[in-house]
Parts: structure tokens; sequence; C-alpha cells
């Protein structure tokens, strides 16, 4: 039995490395702090690690912009395939006198991960055709991601889908451009 539910701790931590220490227990129908000695007997870091690790290793990947320029915390990176970044919103990020995210933000996270996906010096959003699904919330955490579609010379069509839990709250289709610095100056 606790082998069963290790191997499932690992294959459910191999599909979501961001699922956390209360999910799991749900998820396995046993205690956090079952959870948490599975994690330690299996060397599986906390999810602060396991994110700060993928963060690390994603940024070195990283061509089309600096990892401040990021909206959110880049977690994964294939160049020209695909990438996942987190946000995890706070009470300043919201419509004043409620708890509604402002929407810049959500656009924000998808604009700057459909730039990071692309490999190139310098990229920049042509179009986008979005859809907001649902408002996410003070204290939710987004996970966007984009995956690189057809490209054709120096435009990549990128499509981000931004979750909050299982929920779908965004999903936008960018057109990406590749720009090469010529020799004009303003």
């Amino acid at each position: 039995m606790k082998k069963q539910r290790q191997d499932r701790l690992l294959k459910l931590l191999e599909q979501n490395p961001l699922v956390t220490d209360e999910e799991l227990a749900g998820i396995l129908k046993s205690s956090v702090s079952t959870i948490r000695l599975d994690r330690a007997v299996l060397a599986i870091p906390e999810l602060r690690e396991r994110m700060r690790r993928m963060a690390q290793k994603a940024s070195s990947r990283l061509r089309s912009l600096k990892e401040e320029e990021i909206v959110g915390d880049l977690l994964e990176l294939e160049p020209n395939r695909w990438a996942l970044s987190a946000l995890q919103t706070r009470k300043d990020m919201a419509f004043r006198h409620t708890d509604a995210l402002c929407d810049h933000y959500v656009y924000a996270q998808a604009s700057s991960i459909a730039i990071a996906v692309v490999e190139a010096d310098f990229v920049m959003i042509d179009s986008m055709r979005g859809q907001y699904k649902q408002r996410p919330r003070i204290g939710d955490v987004l996970l966007a991601r984009a995956k690189v579609g057809i490209h054709k010379e120096d435009k990549y069509i990128v499509s981000v889908r931004t979750r909050v839990g299982e929920k779908e709250i965004f999903v936008g289709r960018f057109i990406a451009a590749v720009i090469h610095s010529g020799g004009s100056s303003e």
C-alpha cells in the first residue's frame, strides 16, 4: 500500500509539479504529514524548492527576454516548443475595493510567456486574439502554458492557456514576431 501510494505520488508530481501537499493528501486519501514523509523518503523537495529549481532551469534557456521582464515565474521552457509560468496574485493586483484581479495582469503574463517561448534575441507581439473565461481572485495562482504552433519566416503563432487549478480562465492566440535590428534609428 505504501509503495503504491509513493508510486502514485511520483506520477502525480510528474504530471503537475506544482501540486501542493494538501492537494496530494486529498487525491491520495492520506494525511498531509504522510505526504511530507513520503516526499522526504523519495527525496522530493517541497513546492517552493521545486518551483525554484524549475525556474532556474527554465531561465537558463531564456533568450528573448530578461528574467525580470517575465510577468510571473518562468517554470519550464522548451524554446520554440512550449513554456510554463506561474503568477501568484496579490491584493495590489486587484481592482479597487474588490478581490477581482485586474485583467491586464492575466494578459501581461500570457504575452510575456508568448514572447519568452520564441528563441530569438528580440521578439514582440504583433497581434493577439483572446478570451477571458473566468475572473481570477486575489490569492489565486495563475498557470500559463504557451505552445508554439506553426511559424513562417519570422512570425510564430503561440497559443497560451491560463488556468487557476483545474479551471481555464484565459485563452489567447498570439502572433509573435522576431525583430531584426536594422541599420535605422529613431
